[in-house]
């Protein structure tokens, strides 16, 4: 249960983050989108789950194109 929530609330800010990518034209925030959308069908461990998604969404803050 826990996954399932962290999944839609990663694929939710990462549905954002695509669009505020492509409306500004920044490749890094729509990157960011598409793997915070794409990475829990494939994570399983609610710990990857949480670690992987806290850098996707700290990536458009750190990388700047």
């Amino acid at each position: 249960m826990n996954s399932f929530v962290f999944g839609i609330l990663a694929g939710a800010i990462g549905a954002g983050y695509f669009v505020y990518g492509k409306r500004q034209t920044k490749v890094v925030p729509m990157a960011a989108g598409v793997l915070l959308c794409v990475y829990p069908y494939f994570t399983d461990s609610v710990l990857w789950l949480s670690i992987i998604g806290v850098l996707l969404l700290a990536a458009p803050f750190l990388i700047d194109f």
